[in-house]
């Protein structure tokens, strides 16, 4: 249960930063906000993949946990620390990691959004947000913010809000 409650709040996170930057664009508080948003997933990504792991396999829920603890560590690290960096200059290494993170973590957004949808396990609206808007946010990661993005977010952390929930109102079959 307090997985399901994780997810709510990390849901939450990216909701209420997707919200407020639609106004006042990046602060110092949303930075800190969302760059910790990351940890509060995973434990709802574990909670949905132990929900439908009868009936899918597991690359999809791996590809996803790896591509979300890395890109986790982008979004911190952009938000933590690139925030208070005038024009931060990244090594192209640094850059390669960014990229590479973010591509995991699309490929395994999509890949958990399919596996979601084939298991019928879970809700399809919010499966198939989470399959299209987290892709999504990782291309946006380090574009300014517009409304566009600032809808995306709220799309994205209302997914894991909504799949969170209906994990209270579908009790887990044991047999």
């Amino acid at each position: 249960m307090l997985s399901v409650w994780s997810g709510v709040l990390a849901g939450l996170c990216i909701v209420l930063t997707g919200m407020v930057e639609a106004v006042t664009g990046e602060t110092a508080a949303t930075s800190v906000v969302i760059g910790l948003s990351p940890a509060f997933a995973l434990p709802l990504l574990v909670a949905l993949h132990l929900r439908q792991q009868a009936t899918t396999g597991e690359v999809a829920y791996t590809v996803n946990l790896i591509g979300l603890g890395l890109f986790g560590g982008v979004t911190f690290t952009l938000n933590m620390v690139f925030f208070y960096i005038d024009k931060p200059v990244l090594p192209s290494q640094t850059t390669v990691a960014f990229l590479g993170s973010a591509l995991v973590f699309a490929i395994g957004s999509v890949l958990f959004g399919i596996a979601m949808l084939r298991a019928g396990v879970h809700p399809k609206a919010p499966a198939i947000a989470y399959m299209v808007a987290f892709p999504l946010l990782a291309v946006a990661a380090r574009l300014p913010d517009t409304p566009l993005t600032s809808a995306v977010h709220v799309i994205a952390g209302g997914s894991l809000v909504w799949l969170a929930l209906a994990m209270i109102r579908q009790p887990l079959r044991t047999s």
